[in-house]
């Protein structure tokens, strides 16, 4: 085989083993993400664990039984009258209760039940999070990938306007400063896209290690898109559905209902106990006893009853402990104000943040159509003499970094009506869904 066919064999598989992968949408890398972040496993195994303590306190109401059973061997020696009598005793029994009047036990059964509304906010916190995620390492890689493209380009521009500039030079109609100039802004556009690429190369890697997907391939956005507006368009409102349904205010909330709880827990010490008690018991004595010695004995016992426990006196354990309680009871109704205060304030910043992209969009859009006027205008006027070198690449310049600022901004926006719904505890698959019509299908 000659070198060239071996060459061209050589390039053949590569392309067919380096063929990139079909590309993913949003909606799909996130559903991966699911199966591979361990941040939203650990909030969804937290929701798991607390079922499960939810159930150990509901044990509190329930009948508990248990079975015992035991041998001993015992030596007795009686002087008067003389009787030396090695004995073994058997006895097996089966004892029941049933809590009657258990207050605190009551009152733990609801703080379990309050511990799964707490594990529930905290996986639909993590849930959104997630979304959040996914979507900003989504348009990351998506932004450099703009990114490069744009370098890309204005380096071909640059190298003809470089090419332009030594022929120009060569016959005499231009000076070697503009070779000079368009000589440095290529090499300066170089340095950029070697950037541009280890950007993008930093930015896959960050998406795939949260996806758990090798070689993730975003869908671009649809050209032109038409950009999604904030409903409703009002700060107040998005306020209100913030301090009733975002997770970490619902957590701050079960969190005072739970320290309710726990000083009403506090004050069942002073209370009694009731507990129903039923048992059976047998006791065997093969060999008899010190009364009747030789004789093969047998006593079955079986008894029902109500016990009864009044606290009397604690050392003022209980006082004091109720003291606690509602301090704690304070600090979480403070708590609570603290985290509403906050979840406001957040949910008004992501409502303007995103009336602030969506005005910068339509500003930036303005203004690739006048660089783009400029650069056209820039580039006559070199060709007749009155512009020179540098304003043309100055031109370029400001068209390719004009485009990128506008598509960082189109993807800042889309963000941010995700961010505005997090902020507010509204954030859904079906939010996510809504951006996956904007992306260009395969």
């Amino acid at each position: 085989m000659t070198p060239l066919r071996l060459l061209h064999l050589t390039l053949a598989l590569a392309a067919a083993f380096g063929a990139p992968a079909r590309a993913q949408s949003l909606s799909e890398l996130i559903e991966k993400a699911r199966g591979y972040d361990t941040v939203w496993q650990a909030a969804k195994l937290q929701l798991d664990a607390a079922g499960s303590r939810a159930e150990q306190a509901r044990a509190g109401l329930l009948p508990s039984a248990g079975l015992s059973a035991g041998v001993a061997r015992a030596n007795t020696e009686v002087t008067r009258p003389k009787i030396d009598l090695s004995a073994t005793t058997q006895n097996v029994g089966i004892s029941a209760s049933q809590p009657l009047y258990r207050p605190a036990n009551r009152i733990n059964f609801q703080q379990g039940q309050r511990g799964i509304d707490v594990a529930r906010a905290q996986l639909d916190a993590a849930t959104q999070d997630l979304l959040v995620r996914v979507s900003q390492a989504y348009f990351d890689v998506l932004a450099a990938q703009d990114t490069l493209t744009f370098v890309q380009a204005q380096k071909v521009a640059v190298s003809e306007q470089l090419a332009a500039a030594k022929r120009n030079f060569e016959v005499g109609t231009s000076t070697v400063t503009d070779s000079r100039e368009a000589q440095a802004r290529y090499d300066l556009v170089i340095a950029q896209e070697i950037a541009a690429e280890n950007d993008l190369r930093v930015k896959k890697l960050a998406l795939d290690q949260l996806v758990g997907v090798t070689g993730a391939q975003p869908l671009p956005l649809v050209q032109p898109v038409q950009l999604p507006l904030v409903q409703p368009d009002n700060v107040a409102a998005w306020v209100q559905t913030a301090q009733d349904q975002q997770p970490g205010v619902r957590q701050a909330q079960i969190a005072l209902d739970i320290a309710r709880l726990e000083t009403q827990k506090a004050g069942t010490g002073h209370l009694p106990t009731v507990d129903l008690q039923a048992g059976y018991n047998i006791q065997r004595n093969p060999n008899g006893t010190v009364t009747v010695p030789g004789a093969n004995s047998r006593t079955n016992n079986a008894s029902v009853g109500v016990a009864l426990n009044l606290p009397l006196f604690a050392g003022f354990a209980v006082q004091n402990r109720i003291k606690e309680t509602l301090a704690l009871e304070e600090k979480a109704l403070a708590d609570l104000e603290t985290t509403r205060r906050n979840v406001a304030q957040a949910t008004r910043a992501a409502f303007f943040g995103v009336q602030s992209g969506q005005g910068q969009v339509q500003a930036l859009e303005a203004a690739e159509a006048s660089s783009q006027s400029a650069l056209d205008a820039n580039k006559l006027g070199y060709q007749v003499g009155v512009r020179i070198n540098i304003d043309v690449l100055n031109a370029q310049s400001q068209l390719y970094q004009t485009k990128r600022d506008l598509a960082q901004a189109r993807y800042n926006v889309l963000l941010g009506n995700l961010k505005l719904r997090q902020a507010a505890g509204t954030l859904t698959d079906d939010d996510v869904a809504a951006i996956n019509r904007l992306l260009r299908q395969p």
